[in-house]
């Protein structure tokens, strides 16, 4: 298959790179910057180097000896990085570009910018800059404040920016991409998840030839779709367990087995309320929370192994977004994910991840081809570990029955107004914090709830979805009346970056 490889150098943006070639069809891997292999397999037909969070001087190398094998498209901090080691020159600028730019075209015969307007926005974040072009570049476009935004250099299928295409806010990065990816490297499949399948279950029956698999079903689509895509591949070699942690929102066990049903998924119920509130008793730190949920769902997979025969195999959901914000080595660890992040050490059972290189909306279009409702499909992204990441400090049978009913009155506000398909995500997160309020003529002093509720397409970005003010008015109103001892409701406007989707 025709694929592009993306050489991540640490920067924020490196996974969006993968999500937008993707999005223009062309199959795209990220591959961390110190694990590269010596020579270029003949299906991969393009490189994008990331930019960093490193500086020129000190941050790592680029792989020179691939310059000329492959077109390259080298972004920001690769950019820099080429252009100083083959002769040019970069700086430390004297104010740090970050933000909106407007750049003008000096080549508009360059493939990178064919059928593009002159000048457009783009998204800078850089504190060196090239003050010197290489022998044998060319410039190609420049802003007011960056003699050398892009250059080129021809001969040896280089193509360099100081910008940052993959990104919503470049105008014409989405066009820039289709020409790199198109025109230059010559890419022709178009690329769509769902046609996937077929080569994903044969890929699990090699990895599974013999012995049972057990998958730890959280009750969400990612899961769902591993579980769903191994026993297409496996058969009755399969066990699926749904675990009842007590974490769940409202009406989700529910829900969840009866999807399970529709789709022939053949699924046990562990009962592991008790489990999970004994494991969170006094915890209050994320990471450990997050740790422990995720010992303890090995724990109660491994001893129901313990009770079927020939038991070899783990399955787990994780996604490629679970993957970087656990850390690749290369960018820096966000948080830990029950999937990635609270596994032993000494894992008896070999684990099979079926969907590490995809995305949430590309798990979902697998979810549709494999049958599952639609309805299923379209509920929000709920996390592995459930409401105990939900609720900031410890977590208590009546700390969760509080947001379970703030949770369940919010996503009701959202239906009745027609706004929860119009938002990618939203929830509701109860704080340590009590606030002085006023209740019956007398002082009272309740806990806050968080309403959050964002845009976006795979989980990387996100923007706080902009809900009309009676929306967010009708369920604080609501939740104050109904829910006891909250005594406040604020709502969440924070993008992501800098802030994540989730609290914890």
């Amino acid at each position: 298959m025709e694929t592009l490889w993306v050489v991540d150098f640490g920067s924020q943006y490196s996974l969006l790179i993968v999500r937008r070639a993707r999005e223009l069809g062309v199959y795209a891997e990220l591959l961390p910057w110190n694990r590269l292999p010596d020579s270029l397999p003949s299906h991969v037909k393009g490189l994008i180097l990331s930019g960093s969070h490193a500086s020129v001087s000190e941050g790592p190398p680029l792989p020179t000896h691939w310059l000329g094998a492959r077109p390259i498209l080298a972004i920001c901090y690769s950019a820099q990085w080429v252009a100083a080691r083959r002769g040019g020159a970069v700086e430390e600028s004297f104010a740090r570009e970050y933000g909106p730019a407007e750049v003008e075209v000096c080549e508009p015969d360059s493939p990178l910018w064919k059928g593009l307007p002159l000048q457009s926005r783009v998204w800078m974040s850089h504190g060196d800059t090239i003050t010197a072009l290489p022998k044998g570049a060319r410039l190609t476009a420049r802003t007011q404040t960056i003699p050398f935004a892009a250059y080129d250099i021809p001969e040896e299928q280089l193509y360099a920016v100081q910008f940052h295409p993959e990104v919503v806010h470049t105008e014409q990065g989405k066009a820039i991409l289709r020409n790199f990816l198109r025109d230059i490297c010559g890419f022709t499949e178009n690329w769509r998840p769902e046609d996937e399948i077929e080569q994903l279950t044969s890929s699990l029956r090699e990895q599974m030839p013999t012995g049972e698999a057990i998958c730890a079903l959280s009750g969400g689509i990612d899961s769902t779709v591993a579980a769903l895509l191994v026993h297409k591949a496996i058969g009755e070699r399969f066990h699926g367990f749904f675990v009842d942690t007590g974490l769940l929102r409202a009406g989700e066990r529910e829900e969840v087995l009866s999807a399970y049903k529709a789709v022939g998924l053949p699924v046990q119920v562990i009962e592991g309320e008790a489990a999970f509130y004994q494991a969170l008793k006094g915890v209050t730190d994320p990471e450990t929370k997050r740790k422990r949920i995720g010992h303890l769902f090995i724990e109660l997979f491994e001893k129901e192994a313990a009770r079927l025969p020939h038991v070899h195999y783990l399955v787990q959901g994780t996604i490629y977004p679970d993957v970087v914000e656990s850390g690749t080595g290369v960018a820096a660890t966000i948080k830990s994910h029950h999937n990635v992040g609270g596994l032993p050490k000494h894992l008896s059972l070999s684990l099979i991840e079926p969907l590490r290189l995809f995305f949430k909306d590309e798990v979902r279009a697998l979810g549709k081809r494999l049958g599952l409702p639609p309805h299923f499909l379209e509920r929000h992204p709920f996390p592995g570990p459930g409401l105990a990441v939900r609720i900031l400090g410890e977590v208590t049978p009546e700390r969760v029955s509080r947001l379970r009913k703030a949770d369940q009155i919010f996503i009701e506000t959202l239906r009745k107004s027609q706004w929860y398909t119009h938002t990618w995500q939203a929830f509701a997160v109860l704080l340590p914090q009590r606030a002085v309020g006023v209740g019956g003529d007398q002082r009272s002093y309740g806990e806050v709830i968080v309403l959050r509720a964002v845009d976006s397409t795979d989980g990387m970005t996100a923007s706080p979805t902009p809900l009309p003010h009676e929306v967010l008015s009708e369920a604080a109103k609501r939740i104050l009346a109904e829910v006891p001892d909250i005594g406040r409701v604020v709502y969440d406007i924070s993008t992501k970056p800098p802030a994540t989707i989730e609290w914890e």
